[in-house]
């Protein structure tokens, strides 16, 4: 088993993640195994990780954060406590069996989105309503196989093959996203949906990490007028800047004894402000 992302690269040096473990699911049915409930769950998270804030930013869009609490893993990949015999993050738990309900975002945030809307502070927010679904579907596909997962493609390549390969793809997706927030205020028309959850923890760890580390250094995000200013503007909805730790994120991808950083030296900024002015007002919802 792969302990961490170094581990999950093929022969021919292109990384290669491994599919998530634990998936099952919450459920509004009273009968279920996992039944909806407050005070039952609890979620395990790195504010370095892309998936894990993914989680986060979904408690508070909903107004969950009563009802799921959440516990931060050290920035260093480590035991929490001493005392404990895993070091993983990422996860939802079941404090009442006392086990892993999922540790995949993509399904934790669906659960999110509708399950626990009884107790929900915010559950008219629909972030996958039906009518979006198909261009939603459509958007996480180029988003998280190029965008997503594409940066730790570039960083983790071990040839340049696989590196040239990605960069190129990663790339054009950012290009095409870049096209289509010309046009409208987040990726699938005028109102916030899952895609651009998905897309805003990939981008807002880009240029203070990504460029450097991985990489991925042919354009910085604020070099695009668009894709900048939408950052800005998810950033700027309530609450959203709480699951933004940037120090957690710089000590967490370049302190950890790594390959690619084997001296853990912490690279001085950008130091970018986010809440910055940006113009996304000007498409009507």
């Amino acid at each position: 088993m792969a302990r961490s992302a170094h581990d999950e690269v093929t022969d021919s040096g292109a990384f290669d993640p491994s599919p998530s473990t634990f998936r099952s699911f919450v459920s509004r049915d009273r009968s279920a195994r996992f039944p909806a409930a407050p005070g039952r769950y609890h979620l395990y998270v790195s504010y370095s990780c892309p998936w894990a804030c993914r989680c986060l930013a979904y408690l508070k869009l909903k107004g969950l954060y009563h009802v799921i609490g959440f516990t931060s893993v050290k920035p260093i990949f480590e035991r929490t406590k001493e005392t404990d015999d895993h070091m993983g993050h990422g996860v939802l738990w079941d404090k009442r069996l006392k086990t892993i309900v999922n540790n995949e975002s993509s399904e934790i945030i669906r659960m999110l989105n509708t399950e626990f809307n009884e107790f929900a502070e915010n559950p008219g927010l629909d972030l996958y309503p039906a009518h979006l679904q198909s261009s939603i579907d459509e958007i996480n596909e180029l988003v998280y196989e190029a965008i997503n997962i594409g940066v730790y493609k570039c960083g983790f390549a071990k040839q340049q093959g696989p590196y040239d390969e990605a960069v190129i793809k990663l790339y054009e997706a950012l290009d095409k996203c870049e096209d289509i927030l010309s046009r409208q205020r987040f990726l699938c028309g005028n109102q916030l949906t899952e895609a651009d959850v998905r897309l805003f923890t990939t981008l807002i760890r880009f240029d203070e990490v990504y460029s450097v580390y991985f990489k991925c250094n042919k354009k910085l995000i604020r070099e695009y007028p668009n894709l900048f200013n939408y950052t800005k503007d998810i950033y700027q909805i309530s609450g959203i800047s709480s699951t933004v730790n940037m120090e957690h994120i710089r000590k967490s991808y370049y302190g950890g004894y790594s390959p690619i950083n084997p001296n853990g030296i912490i690279p001085v900024g950008p130091n970018i402000d986010y809440n910055a002015p940006h113009d996304r007002e000007k498409f009507k919802a």
